[in-house]
């Protein structure tokens, strides 16, 4: 039944790879950009939501977490390659035997590495414009920032497992649908459904970290605090998208993918 989606995921690998066999460095700066689209959905999310965070008012959570569905639409529409979704992208490819192991990861490698680039120059431009230096603005994001890095490396492991596995289906579902709309929905349901779950996502963790880092405040997340959030997350996010959503349906399609090589 998943077996064209799964497909169009496969060729969307392969066209990855010939363009990072062809030039790494576009690779790289594809990367970075997608963590900035990230960091364009961190600060709608926390910038709406502060209105209502300072008023303690119970929506607060949920409106960011609608409104963050703005950087998966960008991502999906405006390019981009973000190490979570290449988890499941180059896992499917790899037990296709279609992408070399070793390819898989040199490719998440560059993915990961040109995302925090990302989030640190998307960070830097923030912290230009003055945007979240007063504390009726930056209060909502220093807290959540401050409140990942208080969960166990076990709380922050799972977390990750269940918010990749989400937002890989975000991106998977919608290319067996027809109509942007309907895809953009989805998609954005599949973000709200993770944000308000309180599930950790590494990269747009990489970008609120960093903003909360530059914006320099006394309550702003340490080095070791990033860290200790970030090492079990991108784990998490790896079985997540890499074991749950590309392993899973690998076997569980084996036999409907096989007739549509024949093909």
């Amino acid at each position: 039944m998943e077996a064209e989606p799964l497909l169009k995921i496969e060729k969307l690998a392969l066209a990855r790879q010939d363009l990072f066999q062809t030039s790494s460095l576009i690779y790289l700066l594809r990367a970075v950009l997608a963590s900035m689209f990230i960091g364009f959905g961190v600060i709608v999310a926390f910038r709406t939501g502060n209105f209502f965070f300072v008023e303690q008012s119970p929506i607060a959570f949920p409106i960011a977490a609608i409104t963050f569905g703005v950087a998966i639409i960008l991502i999906a529409y405006g390019g981009g390659d973000l190490f979570t979704g290449d988890t499941f992208y180059y896992t499917f490819a790899a037990l296709r035997k279609k992408m070399t192991w070793k390819v898989v990861g040199q490719m998440w490698a560059y993915s990961y590495v040109g995302n925090i680039i990302g989030a640190i120059f998307f960070a830097v431009l923030i912290s230009i414009t003055g945007l979240f230096q007063d504390e009726s603005v930056n209060s909502f994001l220093l807290t959540i920032a401050e409140n990942k890095t208080q969960f166990s490396t076990t709380e922050l492991l799972f977390r990750g497992i269940l918010c990749n596995w989400l937002v890989c289906l975000a991106f998977f579902l919608p290319m067996g649908m027809k109509g942007d709309g309907t895809k953009i929905f989805i998609m954005v349901f599949l973000v709200f459904c993770f944000f308000i779950s309180g599930y950790e996502h590494s990269i747009a963790n990489m970008c609120t970290f960093a903003i909360s880092y530059v914006i320099d405040d006394p309550s702003s997340v340490t080095f070791q605090g990033i860290i200790h959030n970030l090492i079990p997350v991108t784990i998490g996010n790896l079985i997540g998208g890499g074991g749950f959503m590309a392993w899973m349906y690998f076997y569980a399609n084996k036999s409907s993918i096989s007739k549509y090589d024949t093909k």
